[in-house]
């Protein structure tokens, strides 16, 4: 019954709500922000790390690791965070839109360009359907980010009180 009102629909395949979940679900950066939570976590400290290529040699250049090693790590960790804090907002804005696009009645798509959108609203099953993956599939993946930006924003406090302690 479902596939009827689906088949019914007049929005592109590539702009239906649900196709958008599934095509991001099956990404390869966004599929890590459904991982359990030790393949997750595994997975951004991948990040942290990759991004100390970058932040490595800068806190080194500003700070000598011989000379001043602590403030070396610490200013290298809290460059690499900024590698996952951008990678875990592009996950965030991601999951978001397409929990907004599903949560929504109502569906704007464009036909042909940018010139010609349309609004197509969700018969209720498919709201209701909609609705349930948000609430079973993409609010613990939001959770999951927010606790994320909340643990990022505790380690930048926690580094920032050992600066001032060094």
């Amino acid at each position: 019954m479902i596939r009827s009102s689906v088949s019914n629909c007049p929005v592109p395949a590539d702009q239906q709500p649900l196709n958008e979940y599934e095509q991001l679900k099956g990404s390869w950066l966004f599929r890590d922000s459904t991982l359990h939570w030790r393949e997750y976590i595994t997975k951004i400290l991948w990040i942290w790390g990759l991004s100390w290529l970058v932040a490595g040699p800068v806190a080194a250049a500003s700070f000598p690791p011989q000379k001043y090693f602590a403030h070396f790590i610490l200013c290298g960790a809290g460059g690499a965070s900024i590698g996952v804090l951008l990678a875990v907002v592009r996950l965030y804005l991601g999951w978001f839109y397409v929990c907004d696009r599903l949560c929504s009645g109502t569906v704007f798509y464009e036909e042909s360009g940018w010139y010609d959108g349309q609004t197509w609203t969700k018969p209720q099953e498919v709201l209701n359907r909609d609705r349930l993956i948000v609430a079973y599939e993409i609010k613990p993946i939001l959770r999951r980010l927010q606790f994320t930006f909340a643990g990022l924003a505790g380690m930048f406090v926690i580094g920032t009180i050992v600066w001032h302690l060094l």
